[in-house]
């Protein structure tokens, strides 16, 4: 099996040392995700119907389905108005640091939206 090989000992430890570490460098990389979700639930959406239990279950859902995108920009074009405004402010912040998707939030006047719909 190791003919060419003088210490196939040796090489069976290096694979193995780096399985194990890039094992740990995916599970601290999901728990930055984790961390995010669980400072987010107890600082700041407080108010809620569900329990701290259950929000961390919907947290757990968005990091997870996020996976595959994370890395991604979206650009994201709403009417001023308070609700958006903290959704640009608060809701952004939240979503990029739970999901790693970063959103591009632009807050304009509504016939500019629907001129810019209309556009694309």
């Amino acid at each position: 099996m190791f003919k060419n090989n003088k210490h196939p000992k040796t090489l069976i430890l290096s694979v193995a040392i780096a399985a194990a570490s890039m094992s740990l460098s995916l599970q601290a990389y999901a728990d930055q995700y984790s961390d995010a979700a669980e400072k987010w639930v107890s600082e700041s959406f407080k108010k809620s119907t569900l329990s701290k239990e259950e929000q961390m279950k919907e947290m757990a859902w968005f990091t997870q389905a996020a996976e595959e995108f994370r890395g991604m920009e979206i650009n994201v074009v709403s009417e001023t108005l308070a609700t958006h405004e903290y959704e640009s402010n608060v809701l952004a912040k939240a979503f990029f640091e739970i999901t790693g998707i970063k959103l591009n939030h632009s807050l304009i006047q509504e016939g500019d939206v629907i001129e810019k719909l209309q556009t694309q």
